[in-house]
């Protein structure tokens, strides 16, 4: 039987709900809805699927970010908390009669997630295909892993 142990920060989760609750009307809730609208500036929270490996000590997190590049993508490893942020954009036009129509979206995105204890930057592994975002890190740090003693 292993254990995992992650860090609970309260604050975390109450940041969350406030973003939730007081922002949801002010803001899309995805990238798709954010390029569609095209009639505001805002910021979204990308939705994010966490998969856990059964059989091996790793966690894959799976965000879709359509139209966008890993250059557009950035990833930030402080205090056992990985941070994905960016900014999207989208610029439509056409012409209609003997006017042209152009619409214009601008949103910025960030997700933060809390890491195990004792996983470094450098076990973070992001690979980015067709606007899919996947991210792997351990899911206990080695230095959280149990050891044995032997008693003498």
């Amino acid at each position: 039987m292993s254990l995992v142990h992650f860090h609970y920060d309260p604050f975390t989760e109450f940041e969350r709900l406030f973003d939730d609750a007081f922002s949801a009307r002010f803001r899309p809730s995805d990238v798709s809805r954010a390029v569609e609208s095209g009639s505001r500036v805002g910021t979204f929270r990308p939705k994010m699927d966490l998969i856990e490996g059964k059989d091996s000590n790793e966690v894959t997190a799976i965000f879709d970010f359509p139209g966008l590049k890993s250059g557009d993508i950035k990833l930030d490893v402080q205090q056992n908390r990985l941070t994905i942020s960016g900014e999207m954009g989208a610029e439509h036009q056409r012409q209609e009669g003997d006017y042209a129509v152009r619409e214009r979206t601008y949103g910025k995105f960030s997700r933060t997630l809390q890491l195990p204890v004792g996983t470094k930057p450098e076990e973070v592994q992001a690979k980015m295909e067709n606007g899919v975002l996947k991210i792997t890190f351990p899911k206990v740090g080695k230095d959280q892993e149990p050891k044995k003693i032997t008693i003498a």
